[in-house]
């Protein structure tokens, strides 16, 4: 039996070694300079404790540390008809928040994922198909965020796409292996902002994705 770290020197159970090299090689910031990077878990996603010196305003440099958490970088997309004044979310239990307050942990979220070995447009493009059964055509790239900066890795890439009921190709739901169980919720925009300004839509990327679109996307001058 080996008698190697997972994740470090022996794969874990996703196949990685080398987990405690990430960051070692940064050099963009000069005020920056990595020491040490100390793999904490990487039983699915990743937490690292990395210690760092770093160059105040003042001149002086201090030795900093911070976990990180990295689950990989993700894609959301706004599924919206244009002429029928709808949008299409998803439904699905998120247990962190659950945990943290949320009164039944039942989300109302655009479609999303993980990019896993993707680029973010095909990756949305399966998440879509997965999680509302729909076939989407041309996909308009928003803007990409880092949803947590402060200890999340993650960045997302936002989209919007039209839907048309036509083009539905099954019945969505995500995917039963990866312990989802997703429900498709089709709602009228101003119906949408107005759960936003209640509180009811409480998830972050699809507050960002409702509000551009009422902004300067599809629905631009429309639903207030």
């Amino acid at each position: 039996m080996s008698d190697g770290v997972p994740g470090i020197d022996v794969p874990d159970r996703r196949g990685r070694t080398g987990l405690d090299r990430a960051g070692l090689d940064l050099t963009g910031n000069p005020r920056v300079r990595v020491r040490e990077v100390e793999l904490l878990a990487s039983s699915w996603y990743v937490l690292r404790r990395t210690t760092f010196d770093y160059l105040r305003a003042d001149g002086t440099w201090s030795v900093e540390e911070r976990e990180t958490y990295d689950r990989g970088n993700g894609a959301t997309v706004l599924l919206y008809d244009a002429g029928r004044g709808t949008v299409l979310l998803t439904r699905q239990f998120r247990y962190p928040v659950y945990a943290n307050g949320h009164p039944d942990g039942m989300l109302l979220e655009t479609a999303a994922g993980l990019l896993d070995d993707d680029d973010p447009e095909t990756a949305i493009r399966r998440e879509a198909a997965e999680e509302t059964g729909y076939e989407i055509g041309e996909v308009r790239h928003v803007f990409d965020v880092y949803m947590s900066p402060g200890s999340v890795t993650e960045r997302v890439h936002f989209f919007a796409a039209p839907y048309r009921a036509d083009r539905r190709a099954g019945e969505g739901g995500g995917l039963a292996g990866e312990g989802e169980d997703i429900e498709v919720v089709e709602l009228p925009f101003a119906e949408a902002l107005e759960m936003v300004a209640s509180g009811e839509i409480a998830d972050a990327k699809s507050i960002m994705l409702l509000q551009w679109a009422a902004l300067s996307g599809p629905f631009a001058g429309r639903g207030r």
